[in-house]
């Protein structure tokens, strides 16, 4: 069996359907489905178990696994309930990397590229303790998740017995179908997409940063399916281990993100830019850019999708259907 942990959530659901493509029935879901429709992200797969995040480790006694995608987390960058984070995202992983130790279970997991903070000593994926102790992430997520890449470098660092293979993922800004249950935390395409399709007025924030134009601040967009394809490689290639960016190389401005949607629509664009609250001006990020060199070196030549290919796939795909779930 494989277990995928956050199984049900926007990444997770997208590596089910994967496996399922693949021909893995044998997959099990950790997570918790609530009552907002995160079922619905799961409701073309076929499963053997959903198992509540609670349950889990008695679960996990005495059953083999093929692998363990651990991508379950609190993911809302805005998080602050710090007792419940770091139990969630860091203690919970650091059992399950000790169970995939002593099981000798291949073990994936999700970090973030929120742990390289405002991003200012670049975004190069280094995993030696030295270069990770130098990062300060902006967030409780983010800080929860960099202190597991350190606990894992640190285990690296001495030696220690590890799972067969690990492999640590800094997700950069992903987006896709199937991420509609996040609320705020959706991508700006699916969160303003109802907007562009209705031709009306979609709001930008403008710069306040000198040299910057409005709408021009930039991230590393990456489609879904492109994180999935690494994941489906490091699955098929039990050789490779180590902590990488999944990111396109490419930074990308949000107007440009929104270009892209409206082209996909054949619309004319009708964008305004407003200030930014603030509240989050003084730790707006302007720039994120992966760099994917160790992903490459490590043997990953899966390519990634451009900006506006992937738009028009999401768009055309998903978002301008009535079933908008993958």
């Amino acid at each position: 069996m494989l277990l995928v942990t956050g199984g049900a959530g926007f990444i997770g659901s997208n590596v089910v359907a994967a496996l399922n493509q693949a021909g893995r029935s044998d997959v099990v879901v950790c997570d918790l489905l609530g009552s907002d429709g995160k079922w619905r992200n799961l409701a073309k797969r076929q499963l053997v178990d959903i198992v509540p995040p609670a349950e889990l480790e008695g679960w996990l006694k005495g059953r083999k696994l093929d692998a363990m995608i651990h991508l379950g987390a609190i993911s809302e960058t805005t998080a602050t309930d710090g007792d419940l984070v770091i139990e969630t995202n860091f203690r919970l992983s650091m059992r399950l990397l000790d169970w995939c130790t002593a099981n000798a279970v291949p073990f994936i997991y999700a970090s973030s590229a929120a742990t390289y903070g405002d991003g200012a000593d670049g975004f190069d994926d280094d995993s030696s303790l030295p270069a990770l102790k130098k990062l300060r992430p902006m967030n409780l997520y983010g800080w929860s998740k960099h202190l597991f890449d350190l606990a894992v470098a640190e285990r690296v660092a001495r030696g220690d017995r590890l799972p067969p293979q690990w492999a640590g993922l800094k997700f950069f800004n992903v987006f896709g179908p199937n991420e509609y249950h996040k609320g705020s935390m959706m991508s700006v395409l699916a969160r303003r997409f109802d907007e562009v399709k209705a031709g009306r007025v979609v709001q930008l924030f403008k710069s306040h940063r000198e040299g910057i134009a409005d709408g021009d601040q930039r991230r590393d967009f990456i489609y879904v399916d492109d994180v999935v394809r690494v994941v489906m490689w490091l699955l098929a290639t039990p050789s490779v281990s180590g902590l990488f960016n999944v990111g396109t190389g490419k930074a990308r401005s949000f107007k440009d993100l929104m270009l892209a949607a409206y082209a996909a629509l054949g619309k004319s664009p009708n964008i305004e830019y407003i200030d930014m609250p603030e509240a989050i001006r003084g730790s707006y990020q302007y720039f994120t850019q992966s760099k994917v060199d160790r992903l490459h070196r490590a043997g990953y030549n899966g390519g990634f999708t451009t900006l506006e290919d992937a738009v028009k796939a999401y768009v055309g795909d998903y978002l301008d259907r009535p079933d908008r779930f993958r």
